[in-house]
């Protein structure tokens, strides 16, 4: 596995496992050059969201990279008070980002009544060939079994929270018993989690740091992941995680961590 390494999702589209998600990073000058030097570092996979206000700058990093469109993974999000009309939220969205296409496109959080409804807009949204991809975000296993149940498309991914701290094994194991691709956000615990001495111990064992530890674990269960970073430095560091393995043992540990 390398940096540009991507998963085959049940549409066949070929996603890449690492990404640099922007959630917070400000519009403008900041969440530009973060994916600027995301690319430099090896990144091919960018993740954004209406919410974050920060499509447009994601956008014009994308446009005047000189990485083929079509070599960059770009997802945003449709956002729960859009979700009455989410064709109008997507076009604005890919009007933000300057843009012909998305590779994928999420319902950024279930809505309560208005589950199945958002879902057959995302399918019309997809076959309108403007997305490579649709999926879900936050959803939890009765509201994905609620979309399986009336889904002509299937989702392809469901992105959730997810380091060894906040795991969901019941959420992971549907997700994979469904052909639908589990991917994790805020694994880096959002920092919070960075000095655990368990950690520690395991990441001096790899000569690694913690981040790159929590980043390690999530690729080898199969994982899509989007560590955020607006810092140079660590957006490379998290980058350097294709060099080791994590023993059964670490994984066991690390797993152990779930509260």
């Amino acid at each position: 596995m390398k940096v540009d390494s991507t998963i085959t999702l049940v549409n066949g589209a070929k996603m890449p496992r690492l990404g640099l998600g922007v959630y917070q990073i400000p519009n403008g000058l900041a969440t530009y050059q973060a994916v600027i030097w995301a690319f430099k570092a090896g990144y091919r996979h960018v993740d954004t969201a209406a919410f974050y206000r920060n499509e447009s700058s994601v956008g014009k990093a994308v446009r005047e990279s000189e990485i083929p469109r079509e070599d960059i993974w770009v997802t945003t999000k449709l956002w729960p008070t859009d979700q009455l009309n989410p064709e109008k939220a997507f076009q604005t969205s890919l009007d933000n980002l300057g843009l012909d296409y998305f590779d994928l496109y999420l319902v950024h959080f279930p809505v309560p009544g208005l589950v199945t409804k958002t879902w057959k807009a995302m399918e019309a949204i997809y076959n309108s060939g403007r997305t490579k991809a649709i999926g879900i975000s936050n959803f939890s296993v009765k509201q994905m079994e609620d979309v399986l149940k009336i889904a002509s498309i299937p989702p392809t991914v469901n992105q959730v929270r997810c380091s060894p701290y906040n795991f969901d094994k019941n959420l992971y194991d549907f997700c994979k018993e469904n052909n639908i691709a589990f991917e994790a956000y805020s694994p880096l615990t959002q920092g919070r989690r960075l000095n655990d001495p368990v950690l520690a111990e395991i990441a001096k064992k790899h000569k690694k740091s913690t981040a790159q530890i929590l980043i390690g674990w999530a690729l080898q269960k199969d994982m899509i992941v989007i560590p955020k970073s607006e810092q140079k430095n660590r957006i490379i560091e998290n980058a350097d995680v294709f060099d080791f393995e994590l023993s059964d043992n670490d994984i066991k540990v690390l797993d152990s961590l779930s509260v």
